[in-house]
């Protein structure tokens, strides 16, 4: 999140209610935009397919499309997101802006085309249309810059900018689409386009805002690739975390629950329903840790660092870091207490609202509700436990803990499909939980031994790791 806690920071300290609600606003606009927009952009897509007399499974052809492109384009992109963000922080904090927009073009380049191939592959043997799978390609590419850019949108205090795109992507989805079913009459092929059309204002808004922003030196846009060996375990961090969100949908998909739509595509419509509002939970602590914990934990963090740089005496040091772990408990225990009386909340208000919608809620969709809120509000906690441990770069137990988040998920959820279909939802709200202990254990390890690991676990000599990336970035220089 470089660039926003700065930001942040000003507002929080003015006076007025105006202005830290403006902070969130602007935080929830980062960090969950993309989020929001999906789940908008599922929900108005279904409601205009229904008011145009769309059949039963040419919507669901049209959700399974749209969610297959979403998920595929996170995860894919998620392998590279956590190693561009420290790459990009490096940086801003080495004033080297100028590389900026060089290295957005240069993971583009690579990213783009490999991931096209293979989402084309799948497409091609999905058993959609040509057009389909052509607008389900083009969806997955626009995607995949669109996510690539969130990346680098932080350190961009254009906030009314960035929310433009946001409001102009829905408006012009949802306008396209109207217009289009009352001439041309509903079609899946449509609907696809608008949707295309949509994120593709995001992405070229985001694209002006970034240009616009950062100088750009015009060279150097592949210095990142040694990063990737240097920060290896980020690539799995980013992957590992997408796989424990998302593996306990695909696996209902195509368990005894879930339907063939057409071709590859399929869906569990109770469970994805009920998973979608309940993932929407998460937002509490998504925002609140980065407008909350890391603006008040910054300045005691680099208080504390510093120190160690010649400036401090071993009683200054002991007493910072006193101040600092005082400080982040106190937030990471306010952070959980907010994500629970949000998930009590949601679970006795929300139902009811839910009930009211025209989705179908019956009792099976509100006990995945129901437990799946509990999950998501477990995940939430746990990956702030996490994202501190990155903070303190623990990258090795910060892996650790989402390699167990992953696989406790997915294994749990394998081994439920044979249960019946009430029980299916608490596989994820065990893995959760597993995360949750197991990411609290190794901080509250790593923290007692915080000085230990500063000057005791760092190489006397630092040698730089020769991997893939450091062989592909040499190659290009030549």
């Amino acid at each position: 999140m470089a660039g926003i806690g700065f930001e942040l920071k000003k507002l929080f300290k003015a006076t007025g209610v105006l202005s830290k609600l403006r902070a969130y606003g602007y935080t929830g606009m980062v960090t969950a935009g993309p989020m929001i927009l999906g789940f908008f952009f599922l929900l108005s897509i279904q409601v205009i397919a229904k008011r145009f007399g769309f059949s039963e499974q040419a919507s669901e052809t049209l959700t399974s499309i749209i969610t297959y492109s979403l998920l595929a384009s996170m995860i894919y992109s998620s392998i590279f997101s956590m190693v561009l963000t420290r790459y990009v922080a490096d940086l801003l904090y080495e004033h080297n802006e100028e590389d900026v927009i060089p290295s957005l073009e240069g993971i583009l380049t690579l990213m783009l085309p490999s991931g096209a191939v293979l989402w084309g592959v799948f497409l091609f043997f999905s058993g959609v249309t040509f057009i389909q799978g052509f607008l389900a390609l083009m969806l997955f590419t626009t995607l995949l810059a669109a996510w690539t850019e969130m990346n680098y949108l932080s350190a961009i205090k254009d906030y009314r900018g960035i929310l433009i795109s946001y409001v102009g992507s829905i408006v012009t989805a949802i306008v396209v689409a109207i217009i289009g079913c009352n001439i041309f009459g509903g079609s899946i092929e449509l609907m696809l386009f608008s949707v295309v059309l949509g994120y593709g204002m995001m992405m070229s808004i985001d694209f002006a805002l970034l240009y616009g922003f950062f100088p750009n030196s015009q060279k150097n846009h592949f210095d990142f690739l040694p990063w990737f060996d240097e920060y290896s375990d980020l690539m799995v961090i980013g992957l590992t975390t997408n796989i424990g969100l998302f593996s306990h949908l695909v696996i209902a998909w195509f368990s005894g629950f879930g339907h063939k739509i057409t071709g590859l595509f399929y869906s569990a419509p109770q469970h994805d329903i009920s998973a979608l509002f309940a993932f929407m939970t998460i937002l509490i602590t998504t925002i609140n840790f980065v407008a909350s914990v890391e603006v008040n934990l910054y300045p005691k963090y680099r208080k504390y660092y510093d120190l160690f740089n010649g400036q401090g005496s071993i009683s200054e040091i002991e007493q910072a870091e006193k101040e600092m772990l005082t400080v982040l408990d106190h937030e990471l225990i306010y952070t959980a207490r907010r994500q629970f009386y949000g998930t009590a909340l949601i679970l006795s208000v929300g139902l009811v609202i839910l009930e009211r919608l025209p989705l179908g809620f019956d009792a099976l969709m509100e006990g995945y509700f129901r437990i799946l809120c509990v999950g998501y509000g477990a995940y939430a906690v746990a990956n702030v436990l996490t994202l501190v441990l990155m903070y303190f770069t623990a990258y090795e137990d910060a892996k650790k803990a989402n390699i167990v988040f992953a696989v406790t998920t997915t294994v749990c959820s394998l081994a439920s499909v044979f249960l019946e279909a009430k029980y299916y939802g608490f596989a994820f709200a065990f893995g959760s939980i597993v995360y949750l202990i197991y990411a609290t254990s190794r901080l509250m390890k790593y923290t007692k031994k915080l000085p230990y690991h500063i000057l005791s676990t760092q190489p006397m000599y630092v040698e730089p790791k020769r991997g893939l990336g450091t062989r592909l970035y040499m190659r290009i220089k030549k």
